[in-house]
């Protein structure tokens, strides 16, 4: 039963949903708001959260951000009130629709089939989530509501465990929050990444909104001594205008000093000026941008290489907006942000903006066109789930470049997109005929990385055969869809010629094809597989002339050496396999695991891509060989890893030992003096005892820089000796640096 309190507070915030319904256009609206609220009260009165609140309240708060922050309408609203109901409730799919129609009840089946993804028993969560997607064919208001209900549980993540609160905000930092900034939703993108890091990283997030809230006063008066002279200009040229700062968000703060190896006071670009300004509608609004850039270039000097031209170009999620990086007061280099009122609530409020804006316009936008490819992913059923979970986190990045083509056609393609992107941007027959192009009327290979403002000329042959090594030339999911399909079309021809071939040779020698002839023709034509061998004989590669001299001679010996050579698979007797000493690794780190899944005959493997060491935050990967993999727990890999997978996720620690020693690497910088290269060899060798495998250090313009690699035994001793070596004079930088191989 609800207090009287809490039954006063849900009203109030229910009256405040309704009275603020800035899009519920029809008489209708009000009153099917209203029956939607009552019929959800009425499912969940004896439901309470986790934190012990009335469970009407998440549903309400989901609605309201639906409403306030997103800006959708009163269908929406509705689903979003309506959203558990069938999943959690005894109220049915059927009673949604037939109190609401067909439209509502589809867009809350979406939703409550999107709950099954990333379920906490699920074991298919990649595949969970491509279904997720099918929902874009659909409607994508069931993505802009899940992403509002996301928002509101990562508001409320504080009465779940530390382990749930992790794993939620995993799968929220690794695909929600890019989700989100796809969409143009940059303010739910921020406030997402910014909880997410709350959970995941609790110290290094209190410590940078400590650093920044010390610095409020300080940068409150710079933001007013920098603002006033623009100001002063751009009001003498009548422009009705906001001017505000900001400071970067806290997540952003911290990965930029991740990425980039610096610390807090290194980062220049700490706060943004934003200037909104409502558009004269005699005016363009791209010359009002210009306008105010040039009244702003006037007064500071700006840094050419960080202008950025969305208004010529927007972003493929709509955003529009005149960056540039201007040296202000104090030698301190400045963001602004120039946009019009129309860009700013794009800016804010994404897709349901961009579509008002938008209006009866028919032309495809370039966010049109994202989601028609993501569509274009989505309509293969034989991709693997993995694989395109990790295509469609590729497709969420929003950088990209503008290319050209010979006609002057605009192209966007992700950053890092090469020439074969291109051709199959244009055509699948282009691509698939491609053999060249020319680059600004220079001949380059199909694996050309692209730039923003390159035309290109795909040049294409009938002779072109598409092959394996073009999945290394490609990085958008057309293209690689695309290509995958064609060589799996194309190994599916060679297979069936080549068993028909292997099984016309067997019937002249009077022979059927049989277990006990694969197992000499398979070791004897080194292949793995009877598909392999179907293969290569439809190929060419294998000549079947001597089939007849390998079916008579004794294989058994062969057989074994070669699955031995080949698989690690050795002749060792049932009761050796079962032995857990035989199995144990002695190489491997001693751990101590909190979870019970994990024997202590599990063999171990240090990740190549963080290379942690005893002390680092780390956790455990199973891999399908029951192997586990050792991650650091800040690697984008475990991220991933925890947010696609985490039912093969170890929680790990390390035990308290000295006996191995791991290889770290160590970059250094600092000002020359005589001597200083003994100083520091002094301090690791002598002072520290710890061996040094390379030592790469060099001087120029009385600066000196390197590497050095030593064995330590866990990130204590490394972090008492990069104290010690920060300590010699002149030494200004000494960072870990982690192996970028996967």
């Amino acid at each position: 039963m609800l207090t009287q309190e809490e039954d006063v507070q849900i009203r109030q915030q229910f009256d405040d949903l309704l009275n603020n319904c800035v899009r519920c256009n029809q008489p209708e609206d009000k009153a099917f708001i209203i029956k939607a609220f009552q019929i959800a009260h009425d499912a969940h009165k004896e439901m309470r959260r986790r934190s012990g609140e009335p469970y009407i309240i998440h549903p309400l708060a989901v609605a309201t951000i639906v409403n306030h922050e997103i800006g959708l309408g009163a269908k929406s609203i509705i689903c979003a009130l309506l959203h558990d109901v069938v999943e959690d409730t005894d109220f049915t799919l059927e009673q949604v629709e037939q109190h609401f129609g067909t439209k509502t009840a589809t867009i809350v089946d979406g939703l409550t089939k999107i709950g099954e993804v990333f379920d906490n028993n699920s074991t298919l969560q990649a595949e969970n989530f491509r279904k997720m997607l099918l929902t874009l064919s659909d409607d994508i208001r069931v993505i802009l509501i899940k992403l509002a209900d996301r928002l509101h549980n990562m508001r409320t993540l504080g009465s779940l465990s530390p382990e749930k609160r992790k794993k939620i905000s995993s799968e929220t930092i690794y695909l929600y929050a890019p989700l989100a900034h796809r969409m143009g939703l940059y303010s739910i993108k921020t406030e997402l990444e910014d909880l997410s890091f709350k959970h995941l990283y609790p110290n290094e997030f209190e410590e940078i909104v400590k650093r920044v809230n010390a610095d409020e006063r300080k940068r409150v008066l710079f933001i007013n001594k920098f603002s006033l002279p623009i100001i002063d200009k751009v009001s003498d040229q009548n422009i009705n205008y906001e001017i505000t700062g900001r400071p970067k968000s806290y997540y952003s703060i911290w990965n930029k000093m991740q990425t980039k190896n610096i610390s807090f006071d290194e980062i220049y670009d700490l706060f943004a000026i934003r200037i909104v300004f409502d558009n004269d509608p005699t005016i363009p609004e791209k010359t009002t941008c210009w306008n105010i850039y040039s009244i702003v270039t006037d007064i500071y000097m700006p840094r050419p290489d960080r202008l950025r031209d969305w208004v010529s170009t927007p972003k493929a999620n709509g955003y529009e907006a005149l960056h540039l990086t201007v040296m202000g007061p104090e030698g301190k280099w400045v963001e602004v942000q120039i946009r019009s009122r129309r860009m700013d609530e794009i800016a804010e409020r994404g897709l349901a903006a961009h579509w008002k804006y938008k209006g009866n316009n028919p032309q495809e936008t370039e966010l049109d066109k994202w989601l028609r490819r993501i569509r274009e992913m989505l309509s293969d059923p034989t991709s693997n789930a993995i694989e395109f979970l990790d295509d469609f986190k590729l497709n969420l990045f929003s950088s990209e470049i503008v290319v050209f083509t010979p006609k002057g056609d605009v192209k966007i393609l992700p950053r890092e997109s090469t020439v074969l992107d291109f051709a199959y941007e244009i055509h699948t027959h282009i691509g698939n005929k491609s053999i060249g192009a020319k680059v600004n009327y220079k001949l380059v290979p199909l694996n050309y990385k692209l730039s923003s403002g390159d035309q290109v000329e795909i040049i294409t042959s009938d002779k072109s055969r598409i092959t394996r090594e073009w999945l290394d030339f490609v990085i958008t999911a057309k293209a690689k869809n695309i290509i995958k399909n064609a060589l799996k079309a194309e190994t599916k021809n060679r297979t069936e010629k080549g068993k028909v071939l292997l099984e016309e040779k067997l019937k002249e020698l009077g022979l059927h094809p049989n277990s006990r002839i694969f197992r000499k023709l398979i070791p004897s034509y080194e292949v793995a597989t009877k598909d392999e061998l179907y293969s290569k004989v439809g190929s060419g590669l294998i000549n079947l002339d001597d089939l007849k001299k390998i079916l008579k001679k004794n294989t058994r010996s062969k057989l074994i050496r070669y699955w031995e050579l080949t698989f690690g698979i050795t002749s060792e007797t049932e009761e050796d396999k079962n032995d857990p000493t035989k199995n144990y690794d002695k190489n491997s780190p001693f751990l101590l695991r909190e979870s019970s899944d994990a024997d202590e005959s599990t063999s171990y493997v240090i990740a190549k891509c963080c290379n942690p060491i005893p002390g680092d935050d780390v956790i455990g990967y199973k891999a399908i060989n029951e192997s586990i993999i050792i991650h650091k727990s800040k690697c984008p890999n475990a991220v991933r890893l925890v947010a696609g997978q985490s039912e093969r996720v170890i929680p790990t620690k390390w035990s308290t030992h000295k006996v191995l020693s791991f290889l770290v690497k160590l970059s250094l910088r600092g000002i020359d003096h005589f001597g200083i290269f003994n100083e520091i060899t002094t301090v690791i060798t002598k002072e520290f005892k710890i061996n040094m495998r390379t030592l790469n250090l060099s001087t120029h313009d009385g600066i000196f820089e390197g590497l050095v690699e030593v064995y330590v035994h866990n990130s204590n001793d490394l972090n008492k000796m990069i104290a010690n070596l920060l300590r010699i004079k002149g030494v200004e930088f000494v960072n870990r640096v982690e192996s970028s191989e996967e």
